[in-house]
C-alpha cells in the first residue's frame, strides 16, 4: 500500500454531501469556494457550514448530484489546489446499505475442472485485480475485475485452477491494498492467501449427529482440540490435533479410557469446541512454541491448520476437522462450533477492512472505531452485508461441516436481527441445532434496545445465554475471587439459588425472572474463561481440608447439571481442573491448559458421581422441564430452614419412573436434619457419596439427616 501526499483532504459522507478539510498551513484554512470533477461531471459545491477546528478548517458542502462510488472524482478548491474525493463515512448510512446490499449466494470462488469465478464485494473500488499463482508467488498472473451490479467484481478464469493460490489488488481512495478473499474457504499455510479447490474432493461422509428434542435435553461439554490430548496420559498418538482429539480406543497409563469414549460414557450430549476457524497466535509451521484459544480470527469460514497434521495441504485441514467431527459423531454426540463474529484479530489488518475500508466496523460519534470487545475493535453487525456474511459463513459450517450448534463470543456486541436472522436461517435446514452466546451488555455505539443480551432475551427466542446470575450466586462472583456463592457456604445468595435452581424463570413468590424459557438458560460455574472452581476454592482457603474442598465442588458441580435448562461444563471440571491459579490462561503452555489424565485417574469416584448426577437428570423429565409454566407447575419450593434449598418435582407426563422427586441441599459444613412433607418409602438416588439413575437403598420415615455440604435426591 503507497501513502498518498495531499495538500488537503475531501470525503463523501453522504451520498450529496461532501466535507473539505483545509489545514491552517495550506492557505490560512481558508477557501470560498469548491467544485466536483470527474468523467462527464463539472459542477459548484455549495458550502453549508464551515467549522473551525484544531489544525484545520472542515467545510461541509452539498452536491447536486450523488457521486458514483466506484468512479474517480476530484475537489478544486478557489487557489487552484486539487485532491481527489476520497469515500469517507458514507459507508457507514443506511442510504449506502440500501443502495449496495447484494443478496446472492455466490461471493467467493465458483470452481469447476473448466473454468473458476472470482467474486468481491467492494463497493467503494475504483480497480480491482485478480492476483494468481500456483507454486511462484513472485511471478503472479494479474487479471483485471469489472464491476457488476451492487459493487460486486467479478472474474472467470477459463482453465483448471485447483490449488492455485489468490489473492485481490484493491484500489481504494488511489491507494492499493492486498487482500484475501473474506468468503475463503481454503487458505495457504498461515492463512497467507486464499486456495481454489474442488469441494468434491474435500467431502467426507459425516455421520448425523443426535437429533434433539429441546435444548434442555443437552448436556454440554466444552474442551479446546489441543487441550484433550497434549498430557503425556491422554494415550493419543497424534497430540494436539484434530485426528488426535478424533482417536478411539485411547486409555491413561492405568487403562482407564480418555478422549471421546471418556466423554460419551460421563453422559454428555455435545461438545463445545473452541474456535476452530482460522486464527493468529499459533505459527502453523511451528504449533509446539505457541498456545492460543482461538479468539483471535482472521478467515472465518476455514478451519485453523495449527491442528491439521499437514498446515500446508489445503484440503487436509478441512477433511481432518471432519473427520473428528464424524467421531464425535459416531460416539452419538452433537458439536457445537465457538464462532467468534464479534471482532477481528487486528483491525487495521483484516481483510475486510481492505476491500471496504470503515464499512464492517462499529464506529462512535466522533468516527473512531469502538472498542466493547476490549480487543481494539467491534463488528458493524447491524450493516447489511455483514450480517449476510455473518449468517452465510454460520450455514457454511452447518451445510459443510455438519456441526450440531453454534456458541456465539460475546453476542452482547452483535445485534437481534442479526441473531435472529442467523436463527431463522438455521431453522431453515434444523430447527435442533443449538444456539447459545454471551449475552453481555457491553459498551458499544448500537442503541440498547439492539443488543443481543440478556436485557433482551425476550426478542431472542430459540438462543440460549450464558447465565452469570447462575454463575456468581452458585460458585460466587468471577471477578471478585474472594467472593463465595451459595455452594460454599454464602447464605447470602439463599434466594436467589432457590431461583437459579429453577431455570431463573421466575418460581414461588417471583412472578418475573431472567428468562422467559428454561431453554435460554445455560447455566454454568466454570469455563475456559477466568480461573477454574477448583483454583477458585484454593485461592479462598489455602488451609482448607482438600476433602472439604472436594464436597462443596462437587455439591457446585452437581447443581448445574440438576438446575432446570441447558447444564454447560468445563472439560475436567468433572475431576477438579487446576489451571495452576492461572484465570486467562488463553496463552498459557500446555502444562497449564491441558487435560491432565492422571488427575483424572486420581479423581474417579467424583467422576462416577457426577456421571450418575448427569443420568438421573436425563433419566428424569422433570429435570428437563420444557417451559416456565411446566416449571411452575411440576416444580415447588419446600419450606425449609436455611441455608437449606429443597424442592419437589412431579412427574411431568406420569410415562416416567417417579411420580415424586426431592431435591435437598445442604451447603453447610454441618449436618442437618430435615423433615419430610410427606413419610413413607423413598427411593434413593443421590447422598453424599454415590448418584446414579437406579435407587441404591431407601430410607423410611418422616425425617432425612443431610451430610455435611452435599446433595440428597429421593424419589417414590
Amino acid at each position: 500500500m503507497i501513502a498518498i501526499e495531499r495538500e488537503f483532504n475531501a470525503y463523501l459522507d453522504q451520498m450529496d454531501v461532501i466535507t473539505v478539510l483545509l489545514p491552517y498551513s495550506y492557505f490560512e484554512g481558508n477557501s470560498n469556494e469548491f467544485r466536483l470533477k470527474g468523467e462527464g461531471v463539472d459542477l459548484p459545491l455549495a458550502i453549508q457550514e464551515k467549522v473551525l477546528l484544531e489544525d484545520a478548517v472542515k467545510y461541509i458542502c452539498l452536491c447536486s448530484i450523488s457521486p458514483d462510488l466506484g468512479k474517480t472524482y476530484t475537489i478544486l478548491d478557489e487557489h487552484g489546489g486539487q485532491t481527489d474525493l476520497q469515500i469517507g463515512a458514507v459507508i457507514r448510512t443506511e442510504e449506502f446499505d440500501s443502495l449496495f446490499f447484494y443478496g446472492g449466494n455466490d461471493l467467493g470462488v465458483s470452481y469447476t475442472p473448466e473454468n473458476t469465478s472470482f467474486k468481491l464485494w467492494a463497493p467503494t473500488a475504483t480497480k480491482i485485480k485478480l492476483r494468481l499463482f500456483k507454486e511462484d508467488a513472485q511471478n503472479p498472473e494479474i487479471f483485471e475485475m469489472d464491476r457488476g451490479d451492487k459493487g460486486v467484481w467479478s472474474v472467470k478464469v477459463d482453465r483448471n485452477l485447483e490449488l492455485y493460490r489468490y489473492s485481490f489488488l484493491v484500489c481504494i481512495n488511489l491507494e492499493w491494498r492486498e487482500a484475501v478473499d473474506p468468503y475463503a474457504t481454503a487458505l495457504s499455510v498461515n492463512g497467507e492467501y486464499g486456495v481454489v479447490i474442488d469441494p468434491a474432493k474435500a467431502k467426507v461422509n459425516v455421520d448425523n449427529g443426535p437429533n434433539l428434542l429441546h435444548p434442555v435435553d443437552a448436556v454440554i461439554y466444552e474442551a479446546h482440540i489441543r487441550d484433550l490430548t497434549m498430557h503425556p496420559g491422554s494415550g493419543a498418538v497424534r497430540k494436539g490435533t484434530y485426528l488426535g482429539a478424533a482417536e478411539t480406543g485411547t486409555q491413561s497409563p492405568i487403562g482407564v479410557e480418555t478422549g471421546l469414549s471418556y466423554i460419551k460414557n460421563l453422559g454428555i450430549t455435545h461438545i463445545e469446541l473452541l474456535p476452530f476457524h482460522d486464527f493468529e497466535g499459533v505459527d502453523e509451521l511451528d504449533r509446539e512454541r505457541d498456545y492460543n484459544w482461538g479468539y483471535n480470527p482472521v478467515h472465518y469460514n476455514v478451519p485453523d491448520g495449527s491442528y491439521a497434521s499437514d498446515p500446508s495441504a489445503p484440503y487436509n485441514r478441512i477433511i481432518e476437522l471432519k473427520q473428528l467431527i464424524s467421531a464425535i459423531h459416531s460416539h452419538g454426540m452433537g458439536v457445537i462450533m465457538d464462532v467468534v463474529y464479534n471482532h477481528v484479530y487486528i483491525r487495521e489488518e483484516s481483510h475486510f477492512e481492505k476491500v471496504v475500508p470503515g464499512y464492517f466496523f462499529r464506529h462512535d460519534a466522533h468516527g473512531l472505531p469502538s472498542n466493547g470487545t476490549g480487543v481494539g475493535n467491534d463488528i458493524a453487525s447491524e450493516r447489511l452485508m455483514t450480517r449476510k456474511y455473518i449468517v452465510d459463513s454460520i450455514m457454511y459450517w452447518l451445510n459443510e461441516f455438519q456441526v450440531d450448534g453454534f456458541r456465539f463470543d460475546l453476542m452482547g456486541i452483535l445485534d437481534i436481527d442479526t441473531m435472529t436472522a442467523v436463527r431463522d436461517a438455521v431453522n431453515s435446514v434444523r430447527p435442533d441445532v443449538l444456539i447459545i452466546g454471551e449475552g453481555w451488555d457491553l459498551n458499544t455505539p448500537l442503541p440498547p434496545d439492539q443488543k443481543a443480551n440478556i436485557s433482551n432475551q425476550g426478542k431472542l427466542p430459540g438462543i440460549g445465554q450464558f447465565n452469570d446470575w447462575f454463575r456468581d450466586c452458585i460458585k460466587g462472583s468471577t471477578f471478585n475471587i474472594y467472593d463465595k456463592g451459595y455452594a460454599l457456604g454464602n447464605e447470602r445468595y439463599l434466594e436467589a439459588a432457590k431461583q437459579v435452581m429453577a431455570g431463573s424463570i421466575g418460581i414461588g413468590k417471583v412472578k418475573q425472572g431472567l428468562f422467559l424459557q428454561p431453554g435460554q438458560s445455560v447455566n454454568y460455574i466454570e469455563s475456559h474463561d477466568n480461573h477454574t472452581l477448583w483454583d477458585k476454592l484454593k485461592i479462598i482457603e489455602p488451609d482448607q481440608d482438600e476433602a472439604f474442598l472436594k464436597k462443596q465442588h462437587r455439591l457446585a458441580t452437581s447443581m448445574v447439571v440438576l438446575a432446570q435448562g441447558i447444564p454447560f461444563l468445563h472439560s475436567g471440571q468433572e475431576f477438579f481442573r487446576s489451571k495452576k491459579g492461572v484465570g486467562n490462561s488463553y496463552r498459557s503452555p500446555d502444562e497449564i491448559n491441558w487435560l491432565d489424565w492422571d488427575l483424572r485417574d486420581e479423581n474417579l469416584d467424583n467422576v462416577e458421581y457426577i456421571k450418575g448426577i448427569i443420568d438421573i437428570r436425563k433419566s428424569n423429565e422433570a429435570f428437563r422441564l420444557q417451559d416456565n409454566e411446566q416449571i411452575r407447575r411440576h416444580m415447588e419450593l419446600l419450606q425449609v430452614p436455611g441455608p437449606l434449598v429443597c424442592y419437589s418435582l412431579k412427574d411431568i407426563n406420569q410415562k416416567g419412573h417417579w411420580e415424586k422427586i426431592l431435591v435437598f441441599i445442604n451447603p453447610s459444613p454441618d449436618q442437618q436434619l430435615v423433615e419430610l412433607s410427606e413419610d413413607g418409602k423413598w427411593n434413593v438416588l443421590a447422598d453424599h457419596e454415590k448418584a446414579s439413575a437406579q435407587p441404591f437403598r431407601h430410607i423410611e420415615g418422616d425425617k432425612v439427616l443431610l451430610e455435611p455440604c452435599s446433595l440428597f435426591v429421593l424419589a417414590k
